[in-house]
C-alpha cells in the first residue's frame, strides 16, 4: 500500500487545528493558577512568624502606698508585727512595731539587721530573720503583709529579690509542691 501524500491545504488545516489557542480575556480558562497566591501567603506567614515576639511575664500582687495610717484601730495595731524592710545600699534595715531590728535579728536596736555579704544582698539571711520575727509571737502567725521601701538608687532586681525571699518559708522542703507562706502580701512604702 502506498502512502497518500497530504495536500498543502490539508497540511495547513492540521497545523492550524493542532496549534494551542490563546483565550480571549473574556473567555474562561480551564484551571485557576493559585501558585502565585500561595507564594504571597507563604511569604506573609513567614514574615509574621519572624516578627512576632512572645513575652512571658510573671506578676506579683502588690499594693500602692497609702496616705495616712490605713485606718486600723490601736488595739489591732499592737497585735501585729507590722514588718517593714528598708532596702539600702549597704543591706537591709528591718523595722517592726517594737522598733528597729538590731544586727543579727536578735533584739531591738540600731544598725542594719542584714548587711551585705561579699558586696551582694543576703536574701537567705533576710528570709531567716523575717521567719524569726514572725515566729516570735503567736499573734504574728496569721500576718501575711510586709511593706518594702527602697530609694531610686536600689536596683530593681534587689527589690524583687526581697519580695521573693519574704514570700515563702526558707526552711520548707525545696521539692514541696506548696511552700509555707510567710509574707505573700507586699505593700510598697514611700521613702522620705
Amino acid at each position: 500500500m502506498a502512502e497518500e501524500k497530504l495536500s498543502a491545504a490539508q497540511r495547513s488545516k492540521i497545523r492550524r487545528l493542532s496549534a494551542p489557542k490563546e483565550l480571549a480575556p473574556d473567555e474562561e480558562g480551564g484551571e485557576l493558577n493559585i501558585v502565585p497566591f500561595l507564594d504571597i501567603v507563604t511569604n506573609v506567614l513567614m514574615f509574621v512568624l519572624a516578627t512576632v515576639s512572645v513575652t512571658f511575664t510573671a506578676t506579683i500582687d502588690t499594693f500602692p502606698p497609702r496616705a495616712g495610717g490605713g485606718g486600723r484601730g490601736a488595739s489591732q495595731q499592737q497585735n501585729t508585727l507590722g514588718l517593714t524592710v528598708l532596702v539600702v545600699p549597704d543591706g537591709f534595715s528591718l523595722k517592726a512595731r517594737g522598733g528597729n531590728v538590731a544586727p543579727g535579728c536578735e533584739s531591738v536596736g540600731e544598725g542594719l539587721a542584714v548587711p551585705k555579704k561579699n558586696n551582694e544582698y543576703d536574701f537567705k539571711t533576710l528570709a531567716k530573720c523575717a521567719k524569726r520575727l514572725k515566729g516570735s509571737s503567736p499573734d504574728f502567725e496569721d500576718e501575711t503583709s510586709v511593706t518594702i521601701s527602697a530609694n531610686k538608687e536600689i536596683p530593681y532586681k534587689a527589690v524583687i529579690g526581697v519580695m521573693d525571699a519574704l514570700r515563702s518559708d526558707p526552711d520548707s522542703a525545696p521539692d514541696a509542691k506548696e511552700k509555707k507562706e510567710m509574707f505573700p502580701d507586699v505593700q510598697f512604702g514611700l521613702v522620705k
